[in-house]
């Protein structure tokens, strides 16, 4: 029977219930849900920041375990990899009624998650206290110190020590004086019975010279400098530059040594999407058969916010052109977003991918449900049940993800989506003169800011596919150097891919973002901006939309003259062109870095 229980508690193999909007006590194997077919949604914010919900789902068999009774039986053994601070992987497997079952990371919820949209689920226990992830990547706090803070330490130390030689001088011309003079004096002064001879009276002599003389340590000091730090946080509070008039927020320095603080910032270290921009994604434009679109929504279904004008791409799709159905298809098909069936309300673990799916949906191909083996999907008003073969899953690495779907005619075909850098060279020969347009549709939409994917198939036979199952389920079932085996598996079907085309996708910068850079730069503060534009063009718009960038570039990376260096990742990675370059000259003339293509 289920029992409360505090966190501290909890241990290895103990079996959690958790309810809607509960945080996750400790790294959970997910056994079953309220939800259908085993899913669950989290929010990872405490993790890693983003607020987006994610879905994680349960093995198919143990799924049904959602009675405590099956779940007091539940009598199943799991070898895992040892505790370790990656939050992105997980490596093991169950092994149940003679049987044993493959575990990753959509299988985990991990401490410091919070489980939201979903009525219940049950966890067993895999890592409890200090071993589990979240407390594997917290460190040693580092306790820090005003500039100001130290400055006074450092003073308060030499003036101590300036009272420490007083005192010994004066302790030391105590003793000569006993030795030489005082000793006249003892037939009618005598020394204490405990004083024996000059030296021990010299000692006492130092400590009693150090408490007369300790008023030359100004501890008062530190009384009056957190005084005038509490006033200079009223003025932060009282700044009416600093009050928000939309939410009606006065600031609110928390600390008073705030103003210190920030006085000692010389660099900030910032990502571009979601911190830059608003996080927000709109499919903008496309290429799609060596055809560029995006210079009405007509269907029933169609998402009310979504803008996308072009009448020559709404013909294509009505009037049957298989490139451009194809495109949409994979839009529709390629993707982890789940869905609300009676809302068709899309959740999506990147905002790409639901702007992607959501662009697929008003241009008729409309995502609807998914199983864990199959794919349904509305297409120009006519519903389409694919079986879903396997998902090679997106990361930083592969830069591209693919599902392998079988349609209801029984063909069998790869979809991907990705880099245009790793999928262009995972392309058949004979799209090369197709390759060679969409890279030029694909830099001009970096030119004006948007975010590129390149989109593409590759048909599969029934022996391929049966060969290559075998080998995949062989890497899946692997208990050592499974990533590798996976990654193996994946790059061999990710070959020989015919190219349909390219998305483009607006993030927008958020209010205020350039006038703020152009401040911190007045300040003498430099600003480093890590993003994944393309070199060139994408990151050229971005700095001079923040006020930045004008127009020399030198090698690898570009060098402005007054303002701003850009970085390529491949740079970062050599290394070897950074060290051209003269830190001290870069420190003391660059105020904005901008590092590209960077995982």
């Amino acid at each position: 029977s289920l029992q409360k229980e505090k966190w501290m508690n909890v241990r290895v193999g103990d079996i959690i219930k958790l309810e809607n909007n509960q945080f996750v006590a400790a790294d959970l194997l997910l056994l079953s849900s309220s939800e259908p077919h085993g899913l669950c949604y989290i929010e990872t914010a405490e993790l890693d920041g983003e607020t987006n919900m994610k879905v994680r789902q349960s093995l198919s068999v143990t799924s049904e375990l959602g009675d405590p009774n099956n779940l007091a039986r539940f009598d199943g053994e799991v070898v895992c990899e040892p505790p370790n601070n990656k939050l992105d992987r997980f490596c093991g497997t169950l092994y149940w009624k003679d049987c044993k079952y493959p575990l990753s990371n959509q299988n985990m919820l991990l401490r410091g998650c919070v489980l939201r949209n979903t009525e219940s689920c049950y966890g067993l226990v895999i890592f409890a206290g200090p071993d589990t992830k979240l407390m594997q990547n917290s460190g040693r706090t580092k306790f820090k110190r005003t500039s100001i803070d130290r400055l006074m330490n450092t003073l308060v130390l030499w003036i101590f020590g300036f009272l420490v030689c007083m005192g010994v001088i004066l302790a030391i011309g105590n003793a000569v004086w006993e030795k030489e003079v005082g000793a006249l004096f003892q037939s009618f002064l005598p020394w204490d019975p405990t004083v024996d001879n000059f030296l021990f009276s010299a000692f006492l002599s130092f400590w009693s010279y150090v408490i007369i003389l300790n008023t030359v340590v100004p501890i008062s000091l530190y009384v009056s400098v957190e005084v005038i730090r509490l006033g200079h946080s009223y003025f932060i509070n009282w700044d009416r530059r600093m009050f928000c008039s939309r939410s009606n927020t006065a600031a609110e320095a928390r600390t008073t040594t705030l103003n210190e603080e920030l006085g000692q910032v010389e660099y900030i270290f910032s990502d571009k999407t979601g911190t830059l921009t608003q996080n927000i994604m709109i499919f903008n434009k496309c290429s799609i058969n060596s055809h560029a679109y995006g210079e009405d929504a007509w269907n029933p279904l169609a998402d009310r916010d979504f803008c996308f004008y072009d009448q020559s791409l709404l013909e294509a799709v009505m009037v049957g052109e298989p490139a451009v159905h194809e495109f949409f298809r994979v839009l529709s098909l390629c993707h982890t977003v789940m869905s609300e069936e009676k809302k068709l309300l899309y959740k999506a673990q990147s905002p790409d991918e639901g702007a992607l799916v959501t662009a697929a949906r008003n241009f008729g191909f409309v995502f609807r449900s998914r199983t864990p083996g199959t794919v349904t999907t509305q297409e120009l008003g006519k519903a389409v049940t694919y079986t879903l073969l396997a998902i090679l899953d997106f990361n930083n690495i592969r830069k591209r993800m693919s599902v392998i779907v079988r349609n209801p005619e029984g063909r069998i075909r790869l979809y991907c989506k990705g880099a245009d850098i790793v999928l262009f060279e995972r392309l058949h020969s004979c799209s090369h003169e197709l390759m060679n347009i969409t890279s030029d549709h694909l830099n001009e939409y970096a030119g004006d800011g948007l975010r590129t994917l390149a989109v593409a198939y590759r048909d599969l036979s029934e022996e391929q596919w049966e060969e290559w199952s075998e080998r995949f389920r062989g890497a899946d079932k692997a208990t050592d150097c499974r990533d590798d085996r996976l990654a193996a598996a994946y790059e061999e079907i990710e070959q020989d891919m015919m190219l349909l085309g390219a998305t483009a996708i607006e993030d927008k910068l958020q209010e205020g973002v350039p006038e703020t850079i152009a401040i911190l730069s007045l300040a003498n503060i430099k600003i480093w901006v890590l993003t994944g534009d393309k070199q060139g063009k994408n990151c050229k718009r971005t700095g001079h939309n923040c006020y930045h960038l004008l127009d020399n570039y030198i090698c690898l990376f570009l060098l402005f003259e007054e303002f701003a260096l850009i970085i390529s990742g491949h740079s970062l990675v050599g290394g070897s062109s950074i060290q051209e370059c003269n830190r001290k000259e870069l420190d003391m003339n660059v105020n904005v870095i901008l590092a590209l293509q960077f995982s």
